[in-house]
């Protein structure tokens, strides 16, 4: 799949896609191609629904994995293959909608008095404070902090 890989990527990052994205869809379709043993240029509809299903069935994989999977493949078909899209009328997966935990006042503090290293808590009461997301926070830098004004800017949030 080495030059259909390469053009799918090139496709990617032509569409602006983050690098994570490109990550992620180039995994999908390359599991795709490998569960079939075969090219995803000779492979459609039929397998295409067939590979979903055992997502979904045998690998009991998460809506989310499997929506990924099915928007990789619509990317490749669509755009890098330029194939129709047969798979419209396959219904898309709707998340289950979880409520977060909250953590009461106590049990946030326990968090942070366990936590022993300086940096680590400070990180935490940051991350906690600010309600930031697990990818906002990674991406955070210490020139994204403002601390005169009390501002934190947020990039790709």
């Amino acid at each position: 799949m080495g030059k259909l890989r390469e053009q799918m990527k090139g496709d990617l990052e032509l569409k602006g896609m983050s690098p994570h994205t490109q990550e992620i869809y180039l995994r999908q379709v390359n599991q795709f191609a490998r569960h079939h043993g075969r090219s995803p240029r000779q492979l459609g509809e039929k397998e295409i629904k067939e590979y979903l299903l055992y997502l979904i069935r045998e690998k009991k994989a998460s809506t989310s994995t499997v929506n990924q999977c099915y928007h990789a493949l619509k990317f490749l078909y669509k755009t890098t293959l330029n194939r129709e899209w047969v798979m419209a009328r396959v219904p898309h997966l709707k998340s289950l909608k979880q409520l977060p935990i909250v953590l009461d006042k106590e049990e946030v503090e326990s968090l942070f008095s366990v936590t022993k290293n300086l940096k680590h808590r400070a990180i935490l009461m940051l991350i906690y404070s600010s309600g930031l997301r697990l990818m906002e926070a990674a991406h955070l830098k210490v020139t994204d902090i403002d601390s005169k004004r009390m501002l934190l800017r947020i990039k790709q949030g």
